[in-house]
């Protein structure tokens, strides 16, 4: 079946954090991913993910835009509400629809504070930023199953904007490392799980963007400055987004705000919107966006590297 990418432009977005995916082994180990981008229907970046590399922090950074000196979230041990607008915040003010699903710290940081296994496993609260979540606790969860429950929840729910993460390959990399042959493998089968949803998701309309929070060294850590934990991949199939490979790297903030102006939302006060090559013109001229698809203009020619 074909997707016609380019003339689906809708108000709907997937965001995908493949927790510990470093850039290298996303863009030599993810065939799927590859083909949308060597048939131009999809681009890829090299994200620099923000200091320091550690998950909660990170998580911060993807759904807030803003860097750990402004957010506070500075560890993983800083466990609290995040004190920041996120991109679920500003989603529901507008009326739209939010779902996660995901590590149980998604919960803590924008939905409550702390996590409560027997109460908060399935939230369907309108009035939190996360309406709907399915959240896990066990870093083997497997990703088959946080797959389905977000195609459950997608099913169900009929999100404007949802958050799928699903932790296989930050468990398989402390395990045997960031070069090992376990990785890699996990990889591929992450792209084999994302062959399978993908197509449905484009089906009713979303754009999806896949990203990482950190990447993996060789000793199976993360938390420092080495390219093989801050060099992160975003791959983007959308209408508005010009297809390409674009190697010159992005900041790991930029994708908050790219998000905001993909589902029309007004930017979050501490957001730090920046150039993206190949975007949408026009993504950084607007602090608050109108509210709907016809506003925006579409991309122009691809800049790729």
């Amino acid at each position: 079946m074909h997707y016609n990418i380019q003339t689906q432009a809708s108000c709907k977005v997937i965001l995908v954090v493949l927790d510990g995916l470093r850039f290298d082994v996303a863009q030599s180990s993810m065939g799927y991913l590859g083909h949308w981008v060597e048939i131009s229907q999809a681009s890829l970046y090299k994200v620099q993910a923000e200091l320091p590399t550690l998950s909660r922090p990170l998580y911060e950074v993807l759904l807030t835009g803003t860097p750990v000196s402004i957010n506070g979230i500075t560890a993983n041990d800083v466990a609290r509400l995040s004190h920041q607008t996120s991109l679920f915040h500003l989603a529901t003010q507008q009326g739209l629809t939010t779902a996660a699903a995901a590590f149980h710290w998604f919960s803590e940081l924008y939905n409550r504070f702390p996590f409560d296994r027997f109460t908060d496993r399935e939230q369907h609260q309108p009035h939190l930023p996360i309406q709907h979540g399915k959240f896990y606790w066990e870093d083997a969860y497997p990703d088959s199953h946080l797959f389905a429950d977000a195609e459950a929840l997608r099913q169900s729910c009929h999100p404007d904007f949802m958050l799928v993460h699903p932790m296989g390959l930050d468990y398989t990399g402390h395990r045997f490392g960031g070069n090992s042959p376990e990785y890699r493998g996990r990889a591929i089968a992450t792209d084999s799980l994302l062959a399978q949803f993908v197509p449905r998701w484009l089906s009713d309309g979303y754009e999806i963007l896949i990203t990482a929070d950190h990447g993996m060294n060789a000793d199976g850590q993360h938390g420092g400055i080495g390219a093989d934990v801050r060099e992160t991949p975003l791959f983007c199939i959308s209408p508005r987004i010009a297809p390409g490979i674009y190697l010159e790297g992005i900041s790991q903030m930029a994708i908050a705000p790219l998000i905001c102006q993909l589902l029309a939302l007004p930017y979050g006060k501490n957001m730090r919107p920046q150039s993206i090559p190949g975007c949408l013109s026009g993504i950084m001229d607007s602090p608050e966006p109108e509210k709907g698809c016809e506003s925006h203009q579409l991309f122009g020619s691809p800049s790729p590297t």
